[in-house]
């Protein structure tokens, strides 16, 4: 398979639905030296690419017109201008205003639940945390309402109680620590690769084996900040994933996938790797969605229903050791909708021959 204010703390009565406003440093001053490979790229893209995704590239060019990054310790005022190896940058992004959400009532199912953690079904349709574009209707929103003050804050408040993350349109299980303790230890968990993950996907393509694993390591898409690759270059991560076949069908297998390491974007890109991305995965898989047309051709529109409009990726089951009473806790969230009416179709028109 990442800031930090106090959000507004009011009586339940009395808790608005609008964000408040507040200022907050997103990013410490970085500095950087260019590598050879990276000689000849525009100062601008190579800055976001280092920034992540808290700024826009609009906002790297005024600060580079600003003056705050320099090279060589001389500020540099051209987005343009050319990287060169070995060059030492210095970046100071100004400290942005952006809106904090407050506690915001969302439903949540909510899996397990104790004293010290709790477990989540997180819909396909929900950002993990506020972030540029997001600051609103997170799960981090609903956690603040549903669980108030008891929730870790070890990453910060816009982050409390996140241990891990699943991205936006991957729904399931997901964890939740509500105080400091507990957090560092199941953070510590995944860290050694003791939490159990298991997924299940819908795969666009026939994977040959029943059960196989993917090996390659991961680095981020050299002009692409939104894409990971499989590369060998040295400074990629490793990763490995397992994955087991669930149900064939013509031109499609449902899969169930263990990744044992946890990096960005591992499931997708390693089914992309082997030739069978995920269904309606835009980024890896070039849609965004599903059709029921995909499978019978010339259907009339007002039956052309959209089957699946999402990546096809569920966070079926996590088993881990409980950090206070020390006993094993597996949660399991059941196949969303979209992915069972996906599969009942599957089933009705492209049955494994």
């Amino acid at each position: 398979m990442s800031a930090d204010d106090t959000p507004v703390d009011l009586p339940d009565d009395e808790i608005e639905p609008v964000p408040v406003v507040s200022s907050v440093r997103l990013r410490e001053p970085l500095e950087l030296v260019v590598m050879v490979k990276s000689e000849g790229m525009r100062l601008d893209q190579y800055v976001l690419l280092h920034l992540g995704a808290d700024f826009s590239r609009s906002e790297v060019q005024r600060a580079i017109e600003a003056g705050t990054v320099k090279a060589n310790g001389r500020p540099v005022l051209k987005p343009a201008y050319k990287v060169r190896k070995n060059d030492r940058l210095f970046v100071e992004m100004p400290a942005p205003v952006h809106e904090i959400p407050v506690p915001e009532d969302i439903p949540l199912h909510i899996i397990y639940e104790d004293d010290w953690l709790a477990v989540v079904n997180k819909p396909h349709d929900m950002v993990v945390h506020p972030a540029k574009g997001n600051w609103s209707g997170t799960l981090v929103n609903a956690l603040q309402w549903h669980f108030r003050e008891h929730l870790s804050t070890g990453n910060g408040h816009l982050r409390a109680g996140i241990v891990h993350r699943l991205d936006k349109d991957t729904s399931g299980v997901i964890l939740i620590a509500k105080d400091d303790v507990t957090h560092r230890d199941l953070s510590m968990q995944f860290e050694s690769r003791k939490v159990f993950k298991e997924y299940v996907t819908i795969a666009a393509g026939e994977l040959e084996r029943d059960s196989d694993y993917v090996e390659g390591a991961l680095k981020m898409h050299p002009h692409d900040r939104l894409r990971m690759i499989v590369s060998t270059d040295p400074d990629a991560k490793h990763a490995l994933t397992y994955y087991e076949v669930l149900e064939r069908f013509r031109g499609f297998t449902l899969v169930k996938v263990q990744p044992r390491t946890g990096r960005t974007h591992q499931i997708r890109v390693h089914l992309q790797h082997v030739g069978c991305p995920v269904l309606a995965d835009k980024l890896y898989g070039g849609r965004d969605q599903f059709r029921l047309s995909d499978l019978v051709p010339g259907l009339p529109e007002p039956q052309n229903e959209v089957l699946i409009g999402r990546q096809a990726l569920h966070a079926f089951r996590l088993r881990f050791r409980h950090p206070r009473t020390e006993q094993w806790i597996e949660a399991e969230a059941p196949l969303p909708p979209d992915m069972r009416r996906t599969l009942d179709a599957l089933r009705a028109h492209r049955p494994y021959r």
